[in-house]
């Protein structure tokens, strides 16, 4: 069975060409051949799975209606709650916690559209992290390159998506953890306006700059899955007519000349302006960046000053760090973004979409705590974000879209509307990738 994306699996399952437990079969094999070398999955629900997959089938037998992501598998970062386990997210801390009493809102919302949830999925402790190198459970290997980064928070479900082992899945975005593996493993991941997606049964990091998304390997895969957990219609999917600009300034400073050539030639199809300023875009990362840690270290206190050990060290020492700003600190990061928010405002009165990097490089090796940035030795867990967190800052939607370059490590691009433009940014994608100019493709590898 060759791969298998949402769309044609709606519409093989549905025509009777494929049975659902045919495609979940497939995909447990997918998951324990090819896993031991991704690390994507901390969970495989598998039994439960044959279950969901067995009643679709007979109910597609007895003619009646099934839902618009009929047999899909999807997978989801460890940190939603899955009725009757325990919700880990990403730590050993919580491995003696009640299990969840109920699935996710945005899981029950797939599950009613009778997706099949096959597993949980990899990802930084409590989701502060942009590589996925957990202490507790292990690295998760970038499918186009097992030496390198899957990118984080969200690599689990980034990997598994691009590694062909699902074809949907979920993961969290607070400053970039949904963009960030997207864009290093070449497939779609979508940050919604902030709050368009409920976030009941998603454990925090912080709760006003949190986010829930989503990826898949086509734009027409991803608007379908955006509409059932977004419980609207459609994403119309047309020709753009639309005034974008690539973004200058702040978002070129570090990038490799391959990533701003990159992001250029999806400029140049769209026309767009070059070097268009955010100029607060620098105040913005910071903000974000103190507010991160200030809600953060707050959030996980108790366990700081009871377990201090139980934790990644990585995000252990970032969150006593945090626990030492003072309260100040958010009421100015709080008071910025209001700027900041006018700011971006007054730039989408002049255009519709604003093209930027999402990393400023491709994915650095696993284990490397620095990256050359400018030649430069620079952390990488810090600097993989500098072009998100301004954007999550103040919940602007963003569609990380992959460059089409087949046979080379992958490179991103973020796809930038105004608030509740989502229509916007699947028109201008869905129109790049019909042209050529995106593309996600299964590694070369076979994964």
């Amino acid at each position: 069975m060759s791969r298998l994306d949402v769309l044609p699996i709606v519409a093989a399952v549905k025509a009777g060409r494929l049975t659902a437990q045919a495609v979940l079969h497939h995909t447990l094999e997918r998951i324990a051949s090819q896993d031991r070398d991704l690390n994507a999955f901390t969970a495989v629900f598998a039994a439960e799975a044959r279950e969901e997959a067995g009643r679709l089938d007979a109910r597609i037998a007895e003619g009646q209606p099934v839902g618009a992501l009929a047999g899909v598998p999807f997978a989801v970062k460890n940190l939603f709650d899955v009725g009757g386990v325990v919700t880990l997210a990403g730590s050993k801390i919580r491995k003696e916690a009640a299990p969840a009493a109920h699935d996710a809102a945005l899981i029950a919302r797939l599950k009613r559209a009778d997706a099949i949830l096959v597993g949980a999925l990899n990802m930084d402790e409590f989701a502060y992290g942009f590589v996925t190198d957990n202490a507790h459970y292990g690295a998760t290997r970038n499918p186009h390159d097992l030496s390198r980064i899957a990118g984080g928070s969200s690599g689990g479900s980034a990997a598994a998506v691009a590694g062909d082992l699902v074809p949907l899945s979920l993961g969290s975005d607070t400053n970039g953890s949904v963009r960030i593996p997207a864009g290093l493993c070449g497939v779609y991941g979508l940050k919604p306006t902030l709050g368009r997606l409920p976030l009941d049964g998603m454990f925090p990091f912080v709760e006003d700059l949190d986010h829930a998304g989503l990826f898949a390997r086509t734009v027409a895969d991803l608007a379908l899955a955006y509409a059932v957990l977004a419980e609207g219609p459609l994403p119309v999917q047309h020709k753009p007519s639309l005034r974008a600009a690539v973004l200058g300034g702040w978002f070129t400073q570090g990038a490799s000349g391959e990533v701003l050539g990159a992001v250029n030639l999806v400029g140049r199809a769209l026309n767009a302006d070059l070097g268009v300023e955010l100029t607060g875009a620098e105040a913005a990362r910071s903000a974000a960046f103190c507010l991160s840690a200030f809600r953060g270290a707050r959030l996980h206190l108790a366990d700081l000053k009871r377990q201090p050990h139980a934790f990644d060290h990585a995000v252990r020492d970032r969150l006593l760090a945090g626990a030492l700003l003072p309260g100040g600190v958010e009421d100015e990061a709080r008071r910025y973004r209001r700027l900041f928010h006018a700011e971006a405002a007054g730039l989408f009165e002049r255009y519709d979409i604003l093209l930027a990097p999402i990393a400023p490089c491709t994915a650095p090796p696993i284990g490397e705590d620095d990256m050359l940035i400018d030649g430069k030795p620079v952390s990488a867990r810090k600097s993989l974000g500098a072009y998100t967190q301004p954007l999550s800052y103040i919940g602007l939607p963003v569609l990380a879209a992959p460059v089409n370059r087949p046979g080379q490590l992958p490179i991103g691009v973020q796809i930038i509307a105004a608030e509740g433009r989502e229509d916007h940014l699947f028109c201008v994608a869905a129109h790049l990738e019909a042209n050529g100019v995106l593309g996600a493709h299964i590694p070369r590898r076979g994964f």
